[in-house]
């Protein structure tokens, strides 16, 4: 079994977006953690099962992070279920999760099964609008959910997903500060080794998606951090 506490880098991919061979294939050699499939858009069972067969030849890790049930397929290695904190809708909290459990309870694996808790920071994202989360969020706000996902909740991940927009430093460093046992994953507009040292220096892992669709040989470089120790 895979070793999620030891990811430092990740890429995360549009099963909506489309990808060359070549491109994917760099990703797929390339020397990254892991894999997430997951969007907020069209996510659908064939272009899930499209994805995840292209990627499946590779030697790493595969996740599929769930948003919504009828994408949800055997074959992955892990299923990463996002839990929005900030979000004011029922749904994107755990409606998902006990719809899945009523179906599919008596076959899941729950080894292969992680709740991550979301924190949705982009106002302008499609995420945001989707789940009508509250981004509104100062440092006070952002630790107090760091310690409802760390202390109360005692969520193997939190994740902080600016999706789109290069987040606030100081959030995430304070985030990192009040987590103790939480692995803290960091998403959104890394467009850079820089920026992607920069966020790594107090994430646990980064997540690395749009820049792939935007400019292959930028995304493969953040792959990078990976050589000097958090």
């Amino acid at each position: 079994m895979y070793d999620i506490k030891q990811w430092r880098h990740v890429f995360k991919l549009d099963p909506a977006k489309p990808i060359s061979d070549d491109d994917l294939d760099a990703i797929g050699m390339s020397n990254t953690d892991a894999i997430i499939i997951g969007g907020t858009d069209n996510v659908t069972e064939d272009n899930v099962i499209h994805l995840m067969s292209r990627v499946r030849r590779y030697p790493l890790p595969l996740v599929l992070e769930i948003s919504n049930l009828e994408s949800v397929m055997p074959g992955f290695d892990f299923y990463f279920v996002p839990t929005v904190l900030n979000s004011n809708n029922v749904k994107y909290h755990n409606e998902m999760l006990l719809e899945a459990l009523k179906e599919f309870g008596h076959v899941i694996n729950f080894e292969e099964v992680v709740f991550e808790g979301y924190l949705v920071l982009n106002e302008n994202s499609k995420v945001a609008q989707k789940t009508k989360a509250n981004t509104q969020l100062d440092i006070d706000d952002v630790d107090s959910y760091a310690l409802m996902a760390n202390e109360l909740y005692r969520f193997p991940i939190m994740y902080l997903e600016y999706s789109g927009e290069y987040g606030d430093v100081e959030k995430v460093k304070s985030v990192a500060n009040t987590l103790t046992t939480t692995q803290l994953f960091y998403g959104g507009g890394i467009t850079s080794l820089s920026q992607a040292k920069e966020m790594a220096e107090f994430a646990d892992t980064i997540v690395v998606g749009d820049i792939v669709y935007q400019d292959i040989k930028k995304a493969l470089k953040t792959v990078k951090i990976k050589e000097s120790s958090k």
